[in-house]
C-alpha cells in the first residue's frame, strides 16, 4: 500500500556521511517536532535528478527554509558513498541532507519502489516529494513521468 497523506511515516533508518564516514541515522532524528521537506529521486547522478529535480531544491532552498521548514532531505535508492560524491558533485553542503536507502528497504515501507531491473537499474524508489510535520505526510506529490510534479516549485507552492 501507497503511503498518503495524513499517513505517519514508518519507523525506518537510513545512511548519511558524518565526519567520520557512514552513520545510520532513524526516521525519529529526521523528522520528530520537525517540518521537513522530503523528496526522493530514482537514481543519484541520473538526468533529471542531476540537472532539474535536486537544482530545484538547492535554487529554491532560501524560499523553501522561509515556510518555516526545518530539513530538506532528499533519499534515494543509492548507497552511502554515492549520495555524499553526489551531494559534494551538486555544491549542496549542509543545505539539503543526502539520505541513501541504499537496499531500497524504505521506499518498499513506503510502497514506492519502481522495478527498473529491465533497464539494468535494479528496484528503486519512484520520484516524489513530501512535506512531513512531526512524521504526519501533510501534503504528497508523486511524479508519473513529470518531475516537476516533485520538484521543490509545486511541493513548496512556490509558482
Amino acid at each position: 500500500m501507497t503511503i498518503k497523506q495524513g499517513d505517519t511515516l514508518p519507523a525506518g533508518s537510513f545512511k548519511v556521511m558524518g565526519a567520520e564516514g557512514p552513520k545510520e541515522i532513524s526516521t525519529d532524528e529526521i523528522f520528530k517536532g520537525k517540518t521537513v521537506v522530503l523528496f526522493s529521486v530514482p537514481g543519484a547522478f541520473t538526468p533529471t535528478c542531476s540537472n532539474q529535480h535536486l537544482p530545484s531544491y538547492l535554487k529554491n532552498y532560501d524560499k523553501v527554509k522561509a515556510q518555516g521548514v526545518d530539513t530538506i532531505a532528499c533519499m534515494s535508492v543509492n548507497d552511502v558513498f554515492v549520495m555524499d560524491a553526489w551531494g559534494k558533485d551538486k555544491g549542496v553542503g549542509s543545505k539539503i541532507m543526502m539520505l541513501a536507502d541504499g537496499s531500497g528497504d524504505y521506499a518498499k515501507k513506503l510502497g514506492l519502489e519502481f522495478d527498473l531491473r529491465d533497464k539494468g537499474l535494479g528496484v528503486r524508489g519512484k520520484r516524489f516529494s513530501m512535506i512531513v510535520k512531526d512524521g504526519v505526510v501533510e501534503k504528497f506529490n508523486i511524479d508519473e513521468g513529470k518531475y516537476e510534479l516533485s520538484g521543490a516549485e509545486a511541493t513548496c507552492s512556490l509558482n
